[in-house]
C-alpha cells in the first residue's frame, strides 16, 4: 500500500491523499490552497493524479481547505463515488456553490488587472454547474458504518468533533489474509467545545496521518477566553465602538453564536447586539439547525429547557448589501461577525476597509490565519494592509483569542493519537505522519509525540511517496 501527500505537507491549506494498492486506488479530500497569489497558481495545477483511474474519493469535512477543488473532478475524468457523511454534503452542496461565486469575482478582478497590462484574463477556476456536476456523485456514509469503497478498501467514518459532520477516517486496506489500518484524522476538534460531540479517538492502526495546525501549543482555557471577550465588548462600547469578528461561516460562527448566547443568559453581557454579516453562514446555521441530532449534551439540556442554542434577543443576520453597508455607520460595542475568517476574501472585507483605520474598531480573531493571507499579516503586527486594492492603517486594537479554536491544542492530539499508536500482530510500531500544520507545529508536536509515547513521527514533503 502507498500513500502519497498532495497537499497540506508543511502547510495547512490544501488537503489532498492519494492511497493506491494494487487493486485500488483513493483520494481523500480535495481542498483548496488558500493565501494570496500564490495559492492561485497551485490551485490551477491539478494533482499528479488522474481522476479516471480513482476508484472512490473520501472527504473527511466540508471546510474549503478540504473540500474545495473537489468540482474540479467531473471535468477531469472522475465519475464515481465521493463518500461523506450526510451533514457534510449538505454542508458542501452551500460551501462549494459560494466558493464558486468567489471564484468568478476574483478572475474577474484579475481579468481586470491583467488586460490593464496587457495581458489575457483568466477564466474561474470552476463554475456552479462544476458544483451541480459533482453533487451528483456524493454519497452519503453515517458514522460509524462501514463501506467497501474499493477492491480490499473498507472505510469507518467516526465524529472528529471539529464542525458539523466532521469526520476521521479508518481505512482498512485487505490483501490477502494480510489486513492494514490506516487513520487519517482530517480535522480534530478539542474536547468539551460548544454544540458538537467531542471527538472519537481511534482504534489500533498501522499508520496514521494527523493533523497537526495547532501542534506547537494548547489552547488558552475557554473560561479565560470568554471573559476576555466580555472585556473586549465592554469595552468597544463607545459611540463609535466597533468589534470585527472574522469568522469561518461554518463552525467557527456557529460557535460564537452558541457563546454570546450563554454569555447573555448567564448576565455577564446584558443585552449584547451581535449581527451575522455572510449568506453562507446564514445557510450554514440553517443546516446545523436541521442536523440537530449531532448536538451535545449540554446543547440538548438548553434546548430541552426551551432556550435555543443558535438564536437569542439581539442576533440579527444581515440578509441584503443594504443591511451590510449599514453596518458601517453602527457603533456602540455592536458586535459584527463575517467571512471570511482569513480575511481573504468576503464581506470582512468591507468592513476593514471601513473600520480598521479607526482607533475605536476592536479586531478579533478566532481562528488560524495562513501564511500570506490579510489576517495573518494583520497579527503578524503589519502597519499598513492592501484592502481590496487600497493600502490601510492597521489603527483598531487587535486580539487574538485562541481558545475559541475549533483545532485541538498539541496535547489533545497526543491523546487522541495516543489510542492509535501501538505494536502490530507482527510487532510493527504504527508510523504517524504528520500533515495540515505549518513546519515549526508539526516538529514542535512530532517532538511532543516522541516524549509522551515513544513514536518517531515523520514530516512528509509535497509529492512524497511512502510504503506502508
Amino acid at each position: 500500500m502507498r500513500l502519497r501527500f498532495l497537499g497540506a505537507a508543511g502547510e495547512v491549506t490544501g488537503s489532498c491523499h492519494l492511497v493506491e494498492t494494487d487493486r485500488a486506488r483513493v483520494l481523500v479530500d480535495l481542498g483548496l490552497h488558500q493565501g494570496g497569489p500564490t495559492a492561485e497558481r497551485r490551485n490551477r495545477r491539478f494533482p499528479p493524479v488522474r481522476p479516471a483511474d480513482l476508484h472512490s474519493v473520501v472527504l473527511t469535512h466540508a471546510h474549503i481547505d478540504h473540500s474545495g477543488r473537489l468540482p474540479l473532478l467531473p471535468r477531469q475524468g472522475y465519475s464515481g463515488p465521493i463518500f461523506a457523511t450526510p451533514a457534510t454534503i449538505d454542508l458542501c452542496d452551500v460551501m462549494l456553490r459560494d466558493s464558486a461565486g468567489v471564484q468568478a469575482m476574483d478572475a474577474e478582478r484579475w481579468t481586470r488587472r491583467r488586460e490593464r497590462g496587457g495581458k489575457r484574463g483568466e477564466a474561474p477556476l470552476y463554475g456552479v454547474s462544476d458544483v451541480e456536476a459533482v453533487m451528483k456523485l456524493f454519497r452519503p456514509l453515517p458514522y460509524d458504518t462501514p463501506r467497501e469503497i474499493g477492491d480490499g478498501v473498507t472505510i469507518r467514518f467516526t465524529d472528529a468533533g471539529h464542525i458539523l459532520g466532521s469526520a476521521s477516517v479508518e481505512m482498512r486496506i485487505r490483501d490477502g489474509r494480510r489486513e492494514r489500518v490506516v487513520v487519517f484524522s482530517g480535522d480534530i476538534g478539542p474536547a468539551g467545545a460548544p454544540l458538537l460531540r467531542d471527538p472519537v479517538p481511534p482504534g489500533r492502526a498501522d499508520a496514521l496521518v494527523l493533523e497537526s495546525t495547532y501542534g506547537d501549543r494548547d489552547h488558552r482555557s475557554l473560561d479565560a477566553t470568554l471573559e476576555e471577550l466580555v472585556g473586549i465588548v465592554r469595552e468597544a462600547g463607545t459611540p463609535k465602538g466597533k468589534v470585527l469578528i472574522p469568522a469561518f461561516a461554518v463552525g467557527r460562527t456557529q460557535q460564537l453564536i452558541y457563546f454570546f448566547g450563554t454569555l447573555r443568559r448567564d448576565g455577564r453581557l446584558e443585552d449584547p447586539r451581535v449581527w451575522v454579516d455572510s449568506p453562507m453562514a446564514l445557510a450554514a446555521t440553517d443546516l446545523y439547525r436541521r442536523h440537530r441530532d449531532l448536538f451535545d449534551d449540554e446543547s440538548w439540556k438548553i434546548i430541552d429547557a426551551g432556550d435555543s442554542v443558535l438564536m437569542f434577543p439581539g442576533l440579527r443576520f444581515a440578509r441584503s448589501i443594504d443591511e451590510s453597508i449599514a453596518l458601517n455607520r453602527m457603533g456602540d460595542g455592536v458586535v459584527v461577525i463575517s467571512a471570511s475568517g482569513m480575511c481573504s476574501g468576503g464581506r470582512i472585507l468591507h468592513h476593514l476597509k471601513h473600520a480598521l483605520w479607526k482607533p475605536e474598531t476592536h479586531l478579533v480573531f478566532v481562528g488560524f490565519q495562513a501564511e500570506g493571507t490579510i489576517g495573518r499579516a494583520i497579527v503578524d503586527g503589519a502597519e499598513y494592509v492592501n484592502v481590496m486594492g487600497e493600502r490601510i492603517k492597521v489603527n483598531a486594537k487587535v486580539h487574538t483569542l485562541g481558545g475559541f479554536s475549533a483545532h485541538a491544542g498539541q496535547s489533545g492530539l497526543v491523546r487522541w493519537a495516543a489510542e492509535a499508536v501501538g505494536e502490530g500482530g507482527g510487532g510493527e510500531r504504527t508510523r504517524v505522519f504528520l500533515n495540515h500544520g505549518e513546519d515549526k507545529p508539526r516538529r514542535a508536536l512530532a517532538d511532543r509525540l516522541r516524549a509522551d509515547i515513544g513514536i518517531e513521527a515523520e514530516l512528509p514533503g509535497f509529492g512524497e511517496i511512502v510504503e506502508v
